[in-house]
């Protein structure tokens, strides 16, 4: 006996996935097109927007931060394993800073794969592993809305991250069925009996130290670590290179930047009994160095949404849970302390002009004329201490920066976080080296006329390489010199207004003058190459 499904079949892959996207709240696309995608355009709805980048890379890293900034999957249009390709570093990045995206790359015709076609991906699904959640090319064309449901999900299960799904050209307008958008909860609470043992550990110590990370921002945790600091007395550090600023850095609990080096790590937190981490890994290290990764005598605990930066923890004992909601029954633990106050760390003096520019003179400048409200995209490896020093970050969803450690993603991260907030200025802090790993992203931002204030701070190098070599004691680094680039004409070149800033005296009015700008503006700002090395 045969059954027709004809009354289930009369939608295309391509209507059942563009309902499941809206559904999903996912109607901004970002990528480059290509010719093995051109059937996704068929028919495009009127309320998706597409927003083009010049270069897949830049089109992941603004999709990326878009994620965080909106706390929901981004969808990437890629091209076949050629844009994947170009997309890799930041697809890496994306999977650092736990950007939750669902990344569609095109894929010849199923009836040409086995002859090698054109711009055909062998093994399509493995290009992108390890760096994406799961990977998936359907077995059959009608299968697709389902593996694109399977992707939204799993990409946004904690920890949230990238996952691939590659869809060949003539599956758009294969017949399917229809797929429901489901809800799924991804919050989940921590063991009960293993949080009353941090309760018990902070109600009961002598001098303790939270220490935040990404994933306290990321879930909205925000006040409640504030919360949680300010009932315990307890001193309050950033982890170390935190993608995300998770407690305001002008409040007097505050400590300051954990570093990643192990050594360095565990004098800092010398005197402390209990230590809880909250939302980051133990540790994030950038330069080897032997030792205890905590001092001897230190109670280490803790709380993350993500098994296996709990499995390779170095030490202590770590709780599973989403932030928000394992702060929330812990506050409820927690006994107010009658501990005096530890005391506020001393804050450095305010710079002064200087013949050449200083990043410190630049930092705090800025700080004394930006809009309470505007976010910081940060992407300027050399002026990072800086930055910490003079441009406190004192809300929640006020600062981005990349968890790779590589170059690009700052730019276009810019473009992201404004397509999310149009009503906040963002304001891109980069070096020039950064800069010109993903300068086409200038051109996105003048064509979505979105209120950005890039600012390159210029040393002509990448001085964070010369400072490294220093410290291994490398006098002479070739290719670390970038002299001849004209940041002001390239940027003028893609329709973005510009121009250099070389004294002191200029900075705050210019800096003033673009925040009024509605659209995007680009300063180039030379700064005295002598940093503080940033490790």
């Amino acid at each position: 006996m045969s059954i027709s499904h004809s009354h289930h079949t009369s939608h295309t892959v391509r209507d059942v996935i563009f309902a499941l996207l809206r559904s999903f709240g996912m109607t901004t696309i970002f990528g480059n097109p290509g010719s093995t995608e051109l059937p996704f355009f068929k028919d495009w709805p009127d309320d998706f927007r597409y927003i083009l980048a010049l270069q897949e890379a830049s089109a992941v890293a603004m999709a990326d931060a878009y994620a965080q900034a909106t706390r929901n999957a981004a969808f990437v249009n890629l091209h076949s394993a050629a844009g994947l390709g170009h997309a890799l570093g930041s697809v890496f990045t994306a999977h650092r800073n736990q950007a939750p995206l669902v990344l569609m790359a095109g894929q010849q015709t199923r009836s040409m794969l086995l002859t090698e076609p054109f711009l055909g991906a062998r093994d399509a699904t493995e290009f992108p592993r390890p760096y994406v959640k799961w990977s998936c090319e359907p077995a059959l064309a009608r299968d697709v809305p389902m593996a694109i449901a399977r992707a939204y999900y799993l990409a946004m299960q904690k920890p949230c991250g990238p996952t691939f799904v590659s869809v060949p050209a003539d599956d758009w307008d294969v017949l399917t069925e229809p797929v429901a958008a489901r809800q799924v909860s991804f919050a989940f609470a921590p063991d009960p009996v293993a949080l009353q043992q941090i309760a018990d550990a902070l109600n009961h110590s002598r001098k303790p130290a939270l220490i935040v990370g990404p994933s306290v921002d990321r879930d909205g945790a925000w006040d409640a670590v504030v919360a949680l600091a300010e009932r315990t007395h307890s001193v309050v550090w950033e982890s170390p290179k935190s993608s995300r600023a998770s407690f305001p850095e002008d409040h007097p609990l505050f400590a300051g930047f954990l570093p990643p080096i192990r050594e360095l790590l565990a004098q800092k937190l010398v005197g402390h009994d209990v230590v809880v981490v909250l939302g980051a890994p133990v540790f994030t290290y950038h330069v080897h160095t032997g030792g205890p990764f905590v001092p001897e005598g230190t109670q280490l605990f803790q709380m993350i949404d993500d098994p296996e930066a709990a499995a390779r923890s170095a030490a202590g004992t770590s709780l599973l849970c989403t932030l928000h909601l394992g702060l929330t029954h812990l506050l409820e633990l927690v006994e107010p302390s009658t501990r005096s106050a530890p005391a506020p760390r001393v804050r450095p003096t305010a710079p002064v002009a200087t013949n050449q520019l200083s990043a410190e003179f630049f930092m705090h400048t800025l700080m004394r004329v930006m809009p309470t409200d505007a976010i910081i995209v940060e992407e300027a490896p050399t002026h990072e201490n800086a930055m910490h020093d003079y441009l406190p970050i004192r809300k929640s969803g006020s600062f981005y920066t990349m968890a790779s450690g590589g170059l690009g993603y700052g730019l276009p991260a810019a473009v992201g976080i404004a397509l999310a907030h149009p009503e906040r200025r963002v304001i891109c802090l980069l070096g020039d080296g950064s800069t010109m790993y993903s300068v086409q992203g200038l051109w996105t931002a003048v064509q979505q006329h979105l209120p950005i204030t890039f600012i390159v701070l210029n040393n002509h190098g990448y001085a964070a390489l010369k400072d490294f070599g220093r410290m291994f004691g490398i006098a002479e680094i070739p290719g670390a010199d970038l002299p001849g680039i004209d940041l002001v004409t390239i940027a003028r070149g893609q329709g973005c207004a510009s121009l250099r800033v070389e004294k002191a005296e200029e900075l705050a009015e210019t800096l003033t003058g673009s925040f009024a700008s509605e659209g995007p503006v680009l300063i180039d700002v030379l700064v005295d190459p002598v940093t503080t090395p940033v490790y």
